[in-house]
């Protein structure tokens, strides 16, 4: 165990203060990229709202076959209008994504595997792209799951460094993935520790989830957090979410199952854009969805 004697635990985030390194270029953490990593990054996040919304179906690669996700070649060119970036494996990509059809939509690109649900512990993964493959997917990020506390945390911090050090060769932004294992607790004191790590080591946008304090989380980690989805909620109720992590700071919202397994998958996407790009509140994005499936 590490050596807690004198850490001391009130800490100041100073909520008041804006990020102070950020100008010259509108995303956080990113003055010191060069012009290539900036290029992906303005395919990522909106110049005007300095927010993204993805969209993820990479559910396939450790969970098969995914309710609402049976057939990829159906779901994603009806979304494609209300997204800004496709996050997913290279298999799907490949064989049903038209390249021709997303146009100028961003790609984070699924880089590490190794674990399915029909293992118990899905924390040991390897990285399983490299630069030169990123680079014929013109990937706009590489998104490496990472398990801070879990078994495989070693191993899958040793994938983000691989990735970094590829990114940085090759100027392409690393995404780093915080999940959540059995044991973990979805409070703000495991998720400042967890993205602050990833970022520190690296990655140029960090994946969380919300949760109380989030204000802090977003302070203390010096890259945009994207906030994931989750498992799938009550429409107004993923609205909510979506509107609370934009309010907290968040720089955008990377959702699966809270589109692709609503009863109307296209409305609930745009309803979420709304809320990314134009400002609305929940109240008013659900009402905005409420009328457009009626």
């Amino acid at each position: 165990m590490a050596d807690l004697e004198g850490v001391k635990v009130a800490k100041n985030y100073h909520l008041d203060a804006p990020f102070a390194n950020q100008e010259g270029f509108y995303v956080k953490g990113a003055n010191a990229l060069d012009w290539g990593m900036k290029k992906h990054m303005s395919n990522i996040f909106d110049a005007k709202s300095g927010n993204t919304v993805m969209f993820a179906f990479d559910h396939g690669y450790f969970m098969g076959s995914t309710a609402g996700l049976e057939r990829l070649d159906l779901i994603i060119p009806k979304l494609i209008p209300n997204i800004d970036v496709l996050m997913g494996t290279r298999g799907a990509l490949r064989s049903c994504v038209d390249p021709a059809l997303i146009g100028g939509k961003g790609v984070a690109l699924r880089a590490t595997s190794g674990s399915s649900m029909l293992n118990d512990d899905l924390s040991h993964e390897v990285l399983a792209v490299d630069a030169a493959e990123a680079c014929r997917m013109n990937a706009d990020c590489l998104a490496i799951q990472t398990f801070v506390g879990a078994d495989g945390q070693l191993s899958s911090l040793d994938n983000l460094s691989k990735a970094v050090n590829l990114g940085q060769q090759y100027s392409i932004p690393v995404m780093g993935v915080v999940a959540v294992g059995k044991q973990m607790e979805r409070t703000d004191r495991f998720f400042k520790l967890a993205t602050r790590i990833v970022a520190e080591l690296g990655a140029n946008i960090v994946k969380s989830y919300y949760c109380d304090n989030f204000e802090e989380v977003v302070a203390a980690c010096p890259v945009p957090i994207v906030v994931a989805g989750g498992k799938k909620l009550p429409e107004d109720e993923a609205m909510t979410l979506a509107y609370r992590s934009i309010q907290g700071g968040a720089r955008g919202l990377d959702m699966g199952r809270n589109i692709f397994q609503s009863n109307h998958p296209v409305e609930m996407s745009a309803a979420i854009r709304k809320i990314v790009h134009e400002g609305f509140t929940d109240k008013e994005a659900y009402e905005f969805y409420q009328d457009a499936i009626h």
